[in-house]
C-alpha cells in the first residue's frame, strides 16, 4: 500500500490506423452523459489496467491508475509547427528528502503497547523500543519489511536532512491504513478517523524542519479490521519547464456505457478523442479482450489547409508496481503491426497481492500499423517530445532499453503524419492493450485470461483481430450505449442514466474473467480501496443488477468461486465464505471474520436472482445440496442475528440487525422460490411459509411507529432496509407492501444535501444502497427523490477520484472506497418486471 510520486502502471498496446472520412455528428446530450464526473474513465480493461482523468479538463494533470498513481499518457497535436497539449500532463520527478518504504527499507523505532507522553517529541528517549524496518504492516501489505499484528502501532522515525533547495513546495506523503496520526518534530500534521489512504502528499512549512540536525517523524496507527500499514517520507517539487506547455482548449466532455469523448479546439482545428472500452457484457471474448481503443478525429474550422500530426506517449510506469523497479522496453514487429512493448525485468508472476498494489509482471505495448505516415519509437523523457515539437516527428531509437525509472525515465511515443487537414475530417486510433500472461492463481492453480483460449491466442492475435474487427466493434459499442441510455433514463429519469453510465465501466473493470480446469466461467472482483479480496460475496451481493440485466452468466462466474470453496470441502462451515483470497490469489478467504447471515442470505438471493432472470432454476439445481446448509442455517440463526458483521463492516459488530434479518428472510423465501421451480413442492411450501412467518415476526419486533427499528432491541433507531427490494423484485410477497412503503416515506424526511444517511448513527452512506432503497419506492417521482441528491454528490463532491460508494451526506466528501465494482449496483431498478 504505497504511492511514491511517481508510480506504478501497467502497460499497454497503441496502434494507428487512418483513413479519411466526412466529419461524424457530435454526441448529443439525448444519447450521451454530460455530468461532472469525479473521476473520467479512459482505459479501462481490468483492476490493473484502469487508467482515469481526475480533473475537468484532460490536460490538467497526469493520468492515473484507480489508485492515484501515475500511468501517463500525453497526448499533443502540432498544427503549422504549434503544439497543443489535450492530454495529460508531464510529470515532473520529485526529489525524496526522505525516502518511503518503495525506495528502500528505512529504519524506525515501534511499539504497540500505548508508550509514555511526548512519545512524539524531538527530545523523546526511544532507545527501548524495537528496531524495525519500514513500511510498517500485517502480512500481505506491499513493501512492507516488518509484520505489525497487534490493534495498534507506535512508529518514530529520526533522521537528518541535507540543506533544502531553494525553490519548490515540500510534502509529507504518507500511507495509512487504518485509524492514523502523525507529527513532525512534535506538531501534529495529520489525524484520520476509520480511514485508509495511500501516497497522500501534505504541502508542509519548510520552517518545520531542521536541515543539518535531528529531527523526528512520529505515527500511530489503530488498526480496527482487515490489514494495517504505516508508511511516510518527505518530497520536494523540482522546478522544470514543461515541453509541451500550452494546452489545447477543451470544448466538450461527454460519457457513454463504454466510451469518454472529448473535444478540442486546437487553433485553427478542432480535435476529438474518444476512449473506447468495448466492455459488452453479451459477447465475453470481447469483453476480455485486454485492448482498449483511443480514436481521434481532426477538422479545420477556418475552412483553410494546416500541416497536422499527432502525438502519443506512454511510460513504463504502466508495468509496475513501483517506481523503482527496473524496466526493459522493447520494439518489435508482427503482421505488418510495429511496436514498443515494456515490463519489468523481473517479470515476479502472480508474486504480489493486496489492495494498493498494481501489476510488475506482463507486458504493455505501444504499436501501428507500419506505414509511411506513422512511427513507434522508444526515446528519452524530453528528447521526444522536443523533437516532435521542432520538427514534427520522431527519430528511430534503440531496439532495446533498460531503465531504472528513477533515473532515466524511457518513453515509447507514436506519431501519426495527419499532413494536410482541411473541413474533410481525417481519423486513426491508437489501441492500448496489457498481456498479463497468468491472470488469476486459483487454490493453487494459475489461469490465463479468457481471451488467450487456455493459452491458444497470443496478444499478437488480439491485436489482430482488434484492427480487422475495429469498425464493427465501434457499431456493436454505439449501439450498445444507446440502448442502454434509453433504457435507464425510461426507468428512473437522466439524472439516474448519468449514474449508471458512470458507472458501467467501473464495475466491470473491477473484475477479471478466466476459466477454471474445468471450463467453468470465473468472474473475479477485486475489492479497490476496501481490503484487495477477491471474490468477495457481500461485494457481488451489490455489484450483481448490472450483470443481472445484461448477462447472467456473469454473475455465475462471481458465484462459482464460493459454491466451489464449501462444495470441494475446502471451506467445512456451515455457511458461506466471505472471499476467496486477496486479489489476485484465490486460494481460500484470507478476511479476518466471518459474515454468517450476510453471506449465506446473498448467495441465496442471487441465485435465486439467477433463476428469476434465466427462467429456469438448472444453476440453482447444481449447487442443492450447499444452497440447503445454506438456508438452514438461517432458518436457525437469521430471524435476530447475533452480534456479527454485515456487508457495511466499516459500521462494526452490532447484534439484532433488523435489515440483515431482512436478508435472512429473504434467502429462506428465494429458497422456497428455487424449489418451486424445481418442483419440490413440499420444500417449497416449507420454506416460503417459515419465510412468511419471520416476517410477521420482524414486524412486531421492529416496528417504532412511522418507521421500523435499526436494531430490535434499540427504539429510535432507524436504517435503510435496502434488502426488502428482493421482494419487490423477486415477487416473493414475503412482507406486506405497506412495510415498504412506510420506510420509503420515512426516509424522505432523513435525507441530507447528499443523499440520505446509511442509518442514524453517521452521516454517512453508501450509494449503492440508496439506489437499492429508492427501488422500494411504487413510482418514478419518488424513485428520483432519492436519486437527485447522489447526482448532487456525483457532479460536486471534492474528491477526484473514481467514483466512491462511501461518502458524507452533508458535504459530499469522501469517506474510504473508490473504484469499485459495487456501483453495479445502480442497475436495481432495471429488475423491475
Amino acid at each position: 500500500m504505497i504511492k511514491n510520486y511517481f508510480t506504478i502502471l501497467l502497460l499497454a498496446v497503441c496502434m494507428a490506423f487512418s483513413c479519411t472520412e466526412t466529419t461524424k455528428e457530435p454526441l448529443t446530450p439525448d444519447t450521451k452523459s454530460e455530468l461532472r464526473a469525479p473521476a473520467y474513465p479512459l482505459i479501462t480493461i481490468d483492476p490493473y489496467t484502469s487508467a482515469w482523468s481526475c480533473t475537468d479538463q484532460l490536460f490538467d494533470a497526469p493520468v492515473t491508475h484507480w489508485t492515484g498513481r501515475a500511468h501517463p499518457i500525453i497526448g499533443a497535436l502540432r498544427v503549422d509547427g504549434t503544439v497543443y497539449r489535450f492530454l495529460g500532463k508531464e510529470v515532473i520527478p520529485k526529489t525524496y528528502l526522505l525516502q518511503m518504504a518503495g525506495g528502500g527499507p528505512w529504519e524506525g523505532n515501534y511499539v504497540n503497547e500505548k508508550p509514555s507522553k511526548g512519545w512524539e517529541q524531538i527530545d523523546y528517549n526511544a532507545d527501548s523500543w524495537n528496531v524495525g524496518r519500514g513500511a510498517f504492516g500485517t502480512e500481505g501489505m506491499p513493501v512492507c519489511n516488518t509484520l505489525w499484528d497487534t490493534e495498534d502501532i507506535w512508529v518514530r522515525r529520526e533522521f537528518t536532512l541535507p540543506e533544502l533547495l531553494d525553490e519548490g513546495d515540500i510534502s509529507l506523503i504518507y500511507s495509512h491504513d487504518d485509524i492514523f496520526e502523525l507529527y513532525l518534530n512534535g506538531v501534529q500534521l495529520v489525524k484520520t478517523e476509520y480511514e485508509w489512504h495511500n501516497n497522500v502528499e501534505l504541502k508542509i512549512d519548510r520552517n518545520l524542519l531542521r536541515p543539518g540536525q535531528k529531527n523526528v517523524i512520529a505515527a500511530h496507527c489503530n488498526n480496527r479490521i482487515g490489514g494495517g500499514y504505516v508508511d511516510f517520507g518527505i518530497i520536494q517539487d523540482n522546478e522544470q519547464t514543461e515541453v509541451f506547455d500550452q494546452m489545447a482548449v477543451q470544448t466538450k466532455v461527454a460519457l457513454s456505457a463504454t466510451q469518454t469523448q472529448y473535444n478540442f479546439m486546437c487553433g485553427p482545428v478542432d480535435l476529438q478523442i474518444e476512449f473506447v472500452s468495448p466492455l459488452l457484457p453479451e459477447n465475453l471474448d470481447l469483453l476480455s479482450r485486454p485492448v482498449n481503443y483511443i480514436n481521434y478525429k481532426v477538422v479545420a474550422n477556418d475552412k483553410k489547409k494546416h500541416d497536422v500530426q499527432i502525438y502519443f506517449e506512454a511510460t513504463p510506469e504502466w508495468a509496475v508496481n513501483d517506481f523503482s523497479q527496473e524496466v526493459t522496453v522493447n520494439k518489435g514487429k508482427t503482421n505488418g503491426i510495429n511496436y514498443v512493448k515494456a515490463g519489468t525485468t523481473e517479470q515476479p508472476i502472480l508474486q504480489k497481492k493486496g489492495d494498493n498494489v498494481r501489476i510488475d509482471w506482463g507486458y504493455f505495448y505501444l504499436a501501428a500499423n507500419g506505414t509511411p505516415e506513422s512511427s513507434v519509437e522508444i526515446g528519452g523523457y524530453n528528447s521526444t517530445k522536443l523533437q516532435f515539437a521542432a520538427e514534427g516527428n520522431i527519430s528511430a531509437g534503440v531496439d532495446e532499453y533498460v531503465s531504472q525509472m528513477s533515473k532515466t525515465m524511457p518513453v515509447m511515443s507514436f506519431v501519426d503524419q495527419l499532413g494536410e487537414i482541411t473541413s474533410t475530417a481525417k481519423k486513426g486510433y491508437v489501441m492500448i492493450a496489457y498481456d498479463d500472461i497468468e491472470s488469476i492463481q486459483y487454490f493453487e492453480q494459475n489461469l490465463k485470461g479468457w481471451w488467450t483460449k487456455n493459452g491458444q491466442v497470443s496478444i499478437e492475435n488480439v491485436l489482430h483481430k482488434a484492427v480487422v474487427e475495429y469498425p464493427e466493434i465501434l457499431n456493436q459499442c454505439n449501439s450498445f450505449d444507446k440502448k442502454l441510455w434509453d433504457e435507464t433514463v425510461q426507468a428512473g429519469g437522466k439524472k439516474y442514466a448519468d449514474l449508471c453510465v458512470l458507472a458501467f465501466r467501473q464495475s466491470i473493470a473491477a473484475h477479471k474473467l478466466v476459466k477454471d480446469t474445468q471450463g467453468n466461467i470465473l468472474f473475479l472482483s477485486k475489492e479497490n480501496f476496501s481490503n484487495g479480496s477477491i471474490g468477495t460475496v457481500d461485494v457481488t451481493y451489490p455489484s450483481a443488477p448490472l450483470y443481472l440485466k445484461y448477462n447472467p452468466d456473469l454473475l455465475k462466474g462471481m458465484l462459482n468461486p464460493i459454491f466451489y470453496y464449501s462444495e470441494s470441502g475446502k471451506w467445512k462451515k456451515p455457511f458461506a465464505a466471505h472471499d476467496v483470497g486477496t486479489y489476485p490469489r484465490a486460494n481460500g478467504q484470507t478476511y479476518g471474520g466471518d459474515m454468517p447471515v450476510e453471506e449465506c442470505g446473498n448467495m441465496l438471493i442471487l441465485t435465486t436472482a439467477i433463476a428469476d432472470a434465466e427462467g429456469n432454476a438448472d444453476y440453482a439445481e447444481q449447487h442443492w445440496d450447499v444452497l440447503t446448509v445454506w438456508a438452514n442455517y438461517l432458518m436457525e440463526n437469521g430471524l435476530d442475528p447475533e452480534n456479527q458483521l454485515c456487508t457495511d463492516d466499516f459500521a462494526g459488530h452490532f447484534a439484532h440487525n433488523t435489515n440483515l434479518s431482512v436478508k435472512a428472510i429473504m434467502g429462506i423465501a428465494g429458497y422456497g422460490k428455487l424449489a418451486e421451480m424445481l418442483g419440490k413442492t413440499k420444500v417449497a411450501e416449507e420454506y416460503t411459509t417459515k419465510a412468511k412467518y419471520m416476517a410477521q415476526e420482524w414486524i412486531k419486533m421492529a416496528d417504532d411507529s412511522d418507521h421500523y427499528r435499526l436494531t430490535f432491541d434499540k427504539p429510535g433507531t432507524w436504517s435503510q432496509k435496502y434488502n426488502l427490494v428482493w421482494d419487490k423484485l423477486l415477487g416473493l410477497e414475503i412482507f406486506p407492501a405497506d412495510v415498504a412503503q412506510k420506510e420509503v416515506a420515512y426516509y424522505l424526511t432523513k435525507q441530507n444535501t447528499y443523499g440520505l444517511p446509511l442509518d442514524n448513527r453517521k452521516e454517512y452512506t453508501k450509494s449503492d444502497w440508496i439506489v437499492w432503497t429508492a427501488t422500494l419506492a411504487d413510482d418514478k417521482a419518488t424513485f428520483e427523490k432519492f436519486i437527485d441528491p447522489v447526482h448532487k454528490f456525483v457532479s460536486e463532491t471534492p474528491d477526484r477520484v473514481p467514483m466512491s460508494d462511501w461518502y458524507q451526506t452533508t458535504d459530499a466528501t469522501q469517506v474510504g472506497f473508490q473504484a469499485r465494482s459495487v456501483v453495479g449496483g445502480y442497475f436495481i431498478k432495471l429488475l423491475e418486471k
